[in-house]
């Protein structure tokens, strides 16, 4: 059985576009969400005047992802405004420290290395480091103290509308397929997206009537290395979220294209029938 959290949102101005303070009620994990056009009033905020770890966020590539810079500072309104004067492509920073003010500069600088290893692995954004940090050397009690600041400051991270250090939760329970010519793609519908699986084969050839959106999204995914050409297909090189049904069914078949109908399962039922149309009896 799954337990639940529960998390309470702050806005110091009463805007739900400016400021965040958000925390659960029984950890000491604290973060604040600051829009770059009101970082003069966020730096004022005296939670920023301790150690913690910071992501700056920018606006999403040509496949979905968001920019995303991780860093860490014993006082982070002074690192913050460092940033601002010399980093152009942040508009949002979210900024984490404890509620008790217990975080080290050997706590910080190890959750900076796990945030950008964790980052790379679940490959859901543009890392904007150059380097990946050192990792501290930590004792086994400081160690599992900070990965489970870690386990709390990626739910709020995703609560906040950056699930970057979420894996994708796929159950294999109910999967889905999509062929036509040399297409033939295996994938699952799951509360992220349509996920569209590692080694699934897209056709190259586009019909005329494709459009344009579509086509630069699969160019996009060509130039970033997530569809690969492979003997006359192309072939997804990780598992790919989709937005929707129908984008994911579009890139794989070349073609304008409803996902609700083109993704059928092993008894040749449609997503359609096996989601919308329950979902209705219901």
């Amino acid at each position: 059985m799954t337990i639940g959290r529960t998390i309470s949102i702050y806005l110091p101005d009463a805007n739900p576009q400016g400021i965040k303070i958000c925390e659960f009620f029984d950890s000491i994990v604290k973060a604040v969400s600051i829009p770059r056009a009101k970082l003069d009033d966020g730096l004022r905020r005296l939670e920023l005047e301790q150690p913690g770890v910071y992501f700056l966020i920018g606006e999403k590539d040509e496949v979905g992802k968001p920019q995303v810079y991780v860093g860490e500072s014993e006082i982070l309104t002074i690192r913050l405004s460092d940033h601002h004067k010399k980093k152009d492509f942040w508009n949002q920073a979210i900024c984490f420290v404890s509620e008790k003010n217990n975080l080290n500069k050997a706590h910080i600088k190890y959750l900076e290395n796990h945030a950008c290893e964790q980052a790379k692995l679940i490959n859901k954004c543009t890392l904007e480091n150059n380097n990946t940090p050192t990792k501290s050397s930590l004792t086994d009690q400081d160690r599992d103290f900070v990965l489970r600041f870690f386990d709390e400051l990626k739910i709020i991270m995703a609560t906040l509308g950056y699930p970057i250090f979420e894996q994708t939760k796929k159950s294999k329970k109910h999967m889905y397929s999509c062929k036509s010519k040399d297409a033939d793609a295996v994938g699952e519908y799951t509360e992220e997206g349509f996920i569209v699986n590692k080694g699934s084969k897209s056709n190259v050839t586009e019909t005329a009537s494709i459009h344009q959106s579509v086509s630069s999204f699969r160019a996009n995914l060509v130039e970033k290395g997530i569809l690969k050409e492979e003997n006359g297909v192309y072939v997804f090189q990780e598992d790919f979220t989709f937005s929707s049904p129908s984008t994911a069914a579009a890139v794989v078949l070349g073609r304008s294209a409803n996902g609700w109908t083109s993704w059928k399962d092993k008894d040749d039922k449609t997503l359609d029938e096996v989601v919308r149309q329950k979902e209705k009896e219901e």
